[in-house]
């Protein structure tokens, strides 16, 4: 049987998590290919034991993104993967406006790809997680094709990425995700999670304020996972190079108040409590985009996978809550 080598750049994250378990649990065959991985995660501090534990058979690797320190011992120890998913980003747009130096030189792979290009073949596939926030925010349903015009650093940093990646390597997929949302991780992630934080505010029973007019497609997270691994198949099974760029967003566009009100139905609060208010009344520190929905159907077409509704998937999301 064929070992894949697959290597999850953040791997401590949310995403990260999330795919590093559905890999491990991948069963060779179950689609006709006769393959399963061998896995390899970066991180930044110690890496976290529920996820070692949970995955055992992964290797962790320490590594530096801004200098590239820690990738010669992939290289040494691991060797070439024939799968990178890149889930490494300093991803809250605050951080990015304050530091936009240190964002740009975590967010743009710059010591990865030149890592990849150390190897004496160029086929490894590398699969990179962009973001929404491209977009200018001015229309809705977004096409790949559409102009990126982002209007904070961190949408800044992220197209700096796609031509980046796009100049530098010749096998990619860059996949441009919106909100990610789904339950908890093997070991909880420090930042909030969207319906968490939602329902923990709501379950308080106070007035809690939504924007009402800014708009997104959030992804169930195991539908961004299915489609990573619907890339890793591709690509192992028909060996065919790929320069592809996809929106990676769910199946519906919702505002803030419209993600509130889902998991207020789900959970049988009251919607009362629910407070519509413009994004203009409150100062983030940054500039964010007012509607930045993708038109998701490239993705739906090119790998014939189709993301949950988002009622569906704050119902799983809560369901598995309830059950860990």
């Amino acid at each position: 049987m064929k070992k894949v080598k697959v290597l999850v750049v953040g791997g401590t994250g949310y995403l990260g998590q999330h795919l590093l378990q559905a890999y491990a649990h991948a069963i060779p065959n179950a689609n006709g290919t006769p393959f399963a991985f061998d896995l390899a995660f970066t991180h930044h501090s110690s890496p976290p034991h529920p996820l070692l534990d949970a995955i055992p058979s992964s290797f962790p690797f320490q590594v530096d993104l801004k200098t590239g320190v820690g990738f010669e011992t992939i290289s040494n120890t691991f060797g070439q993967p024939d799968i990178v998913v890149n889930c490494a980003a300093i991803s809250v747009p605050r951080a990015c406006e304050t530091d936009p130096a240190t964002a740009h030189a975590i967010n743009v792979p710059s010591s990865l790809v030149q890592w990849l290009q150390s190897f004496g073949k160029r086929n490894t596939l590398l699969i990179h997680l962009s973001t929404d926030q491209v977009y200018e925010g001015e229309k809705s349903f977004y096409k790949e094709e559409d102009i990126a015009v982002p209007v904070n650093v961190y949408g800044k940093t992220k197209v700096a990425a796609e031509r980046f990646i796009s100049e530098n390597w010749p096998n990619f997929a860059i996949l441009r995700s919106s909100i990610i949302y789904g339950p908890q991780a093997i070991s909880p992630v420090p930042k909030s999670l969207p319906i968490q934080w939602i329902d923990s505010a709501l379950a308080k029973g106070e007035k809690v304020q939504f924007f009402h007019d800014e708009f997104r497609c959030p992804i169930y997270v195991k539908d961004l996972v299915t489609i990573i691994l619907a890339l890793t198949s591709q690509w192992i099974s028909e060996g065919k190079q790929m320069q592809l760029l996809l929106n990676a967003g769910g199946a519906d566009r919702v505002s803030r108040v419209q993600m509130a009100e889902a998991v207020a139905q789900f959970r049988g609060y009251d919607t009362s409590l629910i407070k519509p208010v413009s994004a203009s009344s409150a100062d983030r520190g940054v500039k964010s985009p007012a509607d930045i929905s993708m038109d998701i159907s490239r993705l739906v077409q090119t790998l014939k996978v189709q993301p949950v509704a988002y009622e569906n998937g704050v119902r799983l999301t809560l369901s598995t809550e309830a059950k860990q």
